[in-house]
């Protein structure tokens, strides 16, 4: 069986390993991996200036998201991974140029912890007492599909869907908790309004049990559930370091590898046949036919027995139009958000004392250009050397799309102006020049899981199932981690190589 992949980003290139693993073991399967850039990983891009990991993108992954830490002790590179720096993890809001701490108790959206809610300045006395009041929220049956920002004010009030909500999920999607899908990004909360009718009961009845299974686990001998743990921990408890890398990095919520994202690809790459891959070869059209798949490049066409589409689902659904129109439709509907990384690295001493933790988060009710800054040198120790300090700065976003369009300088004295407006200037004065200074723009990058996105999962699901050999695998579909990513495109791999065992030994 000869399959083609689409796109080299994390999904193809975990679906190119993938399927190179099953070559070397023996299935009767070959592929060719088709990417448009000169350089595979997507936005797994690092670079280290002075000793320092510098991310152009994402600089982790969740840990309780097994499918990319497993990936990495596959490939060897089990001893680079290394656990968040949790013992000193605090995040704060920006309201009115102050950095406010998010309360003590809060899970994900939750308050459930009454001192720290009431005494925290983040809300105002009427939400304060709306959350308060929020326990007496009755069941409330499933209904249609709603954004984020209606399930959170009908529970706690608009502060704090400006104050939380949007904020959080802007640094998580770059999107708009307006605009985004209740079903699909908080499922779970969902759900507890349909049980308990208040979120706040419904997430202690949840602290209770998974309390109570890790207290099991223990008295078993064994580990507690790592998704328990993440969602009991509270936002200064940190991870406990052991020895061999799966403990370590076993308690922190996030896990980064030693010498930056790179790594994970650079390691792909080199299990990849070269004769196998394609760089800087875009695809200019694809079609069925009655055995498999024509795939044309600037080079010809070549017939494939299978294919993975592992592109952005709007670059799928362009290329899948003359075959299935309303399955494009429902591909190029889905909405994307562009995202800006600029990292500034700067001499510590020349800078002045920042507020503990791992940086900030910038609500849009702000009007700032940031969404969020991130005090790398913190988040993750060992990636930056002493006496020097490296800060992510996030723009972008639903809302920020004309800012692609702005000059590198431009963007960079931009983050400078406002980590001073917001910092102070005695913090982080805007007449100190970084000693390095690097920008990355992510064009129509991350998936937008807008309001109806299950049902429109359940139709494309439905129209791929009539296509026999197609495969779509990428942050559109299951999940936009990096984890995620992995575990689609191994899978969309996995399945292939399955059916490789019915396929006739021509057609190989």
């Amino acid at each position: 069986m000869r399959i083609a992949i689409v796109g080299g980003g994390t999904a193809g290139l975990a679906a190119a390993y993938e399927l190179e693993t099953a070559r070397a073991a023996g299935a009767a399967v070959r592929y060719m991996l088709f990417e448009e850039r000169p350089r595979l990983g997507g936005s797994l891009a690092s670079e280290i200036v002075s000793g320092a990991v510098l991310e152009r993108g994402p600089d982790s992954f969740l840990t309780e998201k097994p499918a990319a830490a497993e990936l990495c002790r596959e490939l060897g590179l089990g001893s680079e991974l290394i656990p968040s720096n949790d013992a000193a993890r605090k995040t704060y809001i920006v309201v009115r140029n102050c950095l406010v701490e998010l309360p003590d108790g809060l899970m994900f959206l939750v308050p459930t912890k009454l001192i720290p809610t009431a005494l925290t300045p983040l809300f105002g006395i009427r939400t304060k007492t709306r959350m308060a009041l929020e326990l007496l929220h009755p069941p409330r049956s499933a209904g249609q599909d709603e954004p984020v920002a209606a399930l959170v004010q009908r529970h706690f009030g608009k502060e704090a869907v400006d104050r939380l909500a949007d904020p959080l999920l802007s640094g998580i999607y770059g999107g708009d908790a307006t605009q985004l899908s209740a079903q699909t990004v908080l499922p779970r909360l969902v759900e507890m309004e349909r049980q308990y009718g208040s979120l706040t009961r419904g997430m202690l009845a949840a602290h209770r049990k998974m309390r109570a299974a890790a207290k099991r686990a223990r008295e078993q001998g064994s580990e507690p559930p790592q998704q328990a743990e993440i969602a009991c921990r509270g936002p200064r408890q940190g991870a406990r370091e052991r020895t061999d890398d799966r403990a370590v990095t076993a308690r922190a919520i996030f896990t980064a590898l030693r010498g930056g994202m790179q790594q994970l690809v650079d390691a792909i790459v080199m299990r990849l046949d070269p004769a196998s891959v394609r760089t800087t070869t875009p695809i200019r059209a694809i079609a069925k036919t009655g055995i498999g798949w024509n795939v044309e490049t600037g080079g010809g066409r070549q017939e494939f027995d299978a294919l993975i589409l592992a592109a952005p689902a709007w670059a799928a659904g362009a290329l899948l139009a003359p075959v299935d129109a309303a399955l494009a439709a429902d591909l190029s509907g889905i909405p994307y958000s562009s995202s800006i990384t600029v990292n500034l690295m700067y001499d510590e001493a020349r800078i002045g004392a920042l507020p503990e933790g791992f940086g900030f988060l910038v609500p849009a009710a702000e009007g700032r250009s940031m969404l969020a800054c991130t005090f790398a040198h913190r988040k993750f120790l060992g990636r930056t050397p002493p006496g020097k300090a490296v800060f992510r700065a996030f723009l972008g976003g639903m809302r920020g799309k004309a800012l692609l369009a702005e000059s590198d300088d431009t963007l960079v004295a931009t983050v400078r102006r406002e980590m001073s407006e917001i910092l102070g200037a005695k913090t982080f004065s805007v007449t100190i020049e970084p000693e390095h200074a690097q920008v990355s723009r992510w064009p129509r990058a991350m998936a937008q899981y807008a309001v109806g996105h299950k049902e429109r999962m359940q139709r494309v699901r439905d129209r791929v199932a009539a296509l026999p050999g197609l495969r779509l695998a990428g942050n559109a579909y299951g999940g936009i981690g990096v984890p995620d990513c992995i575990r689609l495109g191994r899978q969309a791999a996995r399945e292939l190589v399955a059916s490789a065992a019915t396929t006739p030994a021509s057609a190989v």
